[in-house]
């Protein structure tokens, strides 16, 4: 029971904040896309706080403005080794963003992999208990056993109860995130295509 009330928290708030990214994720990519230049980009994109794409965004340009103010003074060219660094700023965003997106799923895998098993156990103890009854009042009636055996296998129905939705609820989840992922590279790609067109 513990384990089905943690398990449908975290599906509610796993399936809004999910709903979110990729609502927020759609609308800053058109707003990218519909915009010339990056700096009101980034403005824009503090509405987008729960998108990843937009935050992987925000990685690169900042990182890309700080270049850009300290090859001022030298060249007006950013060279290779600043893109670079624009890449891997945005790469670190990206794998912060994919651990958020991730956390509390691995609880859904744990309980769609372990709530049987707990399930069994407490239908073991019964039919056990059962037995053992059975043996004491030395008669094995169907008034005897039923109880035992029926209350027993409520155990199993709990177990599965727990694990049913949570088995599908982490798959659902992994594909969304999966999607939001190869976004995220997809954009970063772009990005990059972008600042090499226009700084080299």
């Amino acid at each position: 029971v513990g384990f089905s009330v943690v398990s449908w928290a975290i599906i509610g708030y796993k399936h809004r904040m999910l709903r979110r990214a990729y609502q927020e994720s759609e609308e800053f990519l058109d707003t990218f896309w519909a915009s010339k230049r990056l700096d009101d980009i980034y403005q824009k994109s503090e509405e987008y706080k729960g998108s990843p794409v937009s935050q992987v965004y925000r990685a690169g340009f900042v990182e890309l403005a700080k270049l850009k103010q300290k090859e001022k003074g030298t060249t007006g060219d950013i060279q290779m080794g600043a893109i670079e660094s624009v890449e891997r700023s945005m790469r670190r965003a990206a794998s912060k963003e994919l651990t958020n997106l991730e956390s509390l799923v691995a609880f859904l895998g744990t309980t769609g992999a372990t709530t049987p098993f707990i399930g069994l156990f407490g239908t073991v103890i019964g039919i056990m208990s059962a037995f053992q009854k059975i043996g004491i009042d030395k008669t094995a009636g169907l008034e005897t056993v039923a109880p035992g055996i029926g209350g027993a296998l409520v155990a199993t129905a709990f177990g599965l109860f727990a694990a049913i939705p949570a088995v599908i609820a982490y798959n659902y989840f992994l594909t969304r995130i999966k999607v939001l992922d190869a976004e995220m590279d997809h954009f970063s790609a772009d990005f990059l295509n972008i600042i090499k067109r226009h700084f080299f």
